[in-house]
């Protein structure tokens, strides 16, 4: 079992996941601005990463969610309702100015993105947390082969998220 994070809203996940990594960024947003911002940011060189991911998912034979939209999301159509779409994840579960607990299924892994403030003012402190649940052998692989883009590309998404609304 990976190590605990003291963060009750995702303490349920931790026996069956594999990964746990934390990135943490304070910013003068909220967390739909935060999220959006972060689920948003997709400069050329992300995109380029997300086309090398594919075409290694497609040499190891693995099924893979696709590249993100890069449309830049707007806070208000953030949402914390399960189902919902968000970027290239589903909406698992959440609750507005607290956190956002995000999924992909693939058919090696299952991923999830959670995003938690504090929502101190006027500075929160946001904890950007990735858990991975290796569904066989080839998720391990895979994850390992990606992950440190994994670290470059979440902290960057993180400052992003802390960034792309702070100057309104």
């Amino acid at each position: 079992m990976p190590p605990r994070t003291d963060l009750p809203e995702i303490d349920d996940l931790l026996p069956v996941v594999d990964v746990v990594d934390v990135k943490t960024v304070r910013g003068a947003v909220s967390l739909r601005e935060f999220t959006a911002g972060a689920l948003g940011y997709s400069p050329l060189w992300v995109k380029g990463l997300f086309a090398v991911r594919m075409v290694v998912a497609q040499v190891l034979r693995l099924e893979t969610t696709g590249v993100p939209n890069s449309r830049r999301l707007r806070p208000e159509i953030v949402s914390f309702t399960p189902g919902d779409p968000a970027s290239f994840f589903t909406v698992e579960r959440g609750a507005e100015d607290h956190y956002l607990l995000l999924k992909v299924t693939d058919n090696h892994l299952i991923a999830y993105l959670a995003i938690i403030t504090d929502n101190a003012q006027p500075v929160s402190e946001f904890k950007v947390v990735t858990l991975v649940q290796y569904l066989r052998s080839a998720g391990r692989f895979y994850y390992k082969l990606i992950e440190p883009f994994h670290h470059l590309v979440v902290r960057s998404m993180a400052q992003a998220g802390v960034r792309s609304f702070a100057s309104r």
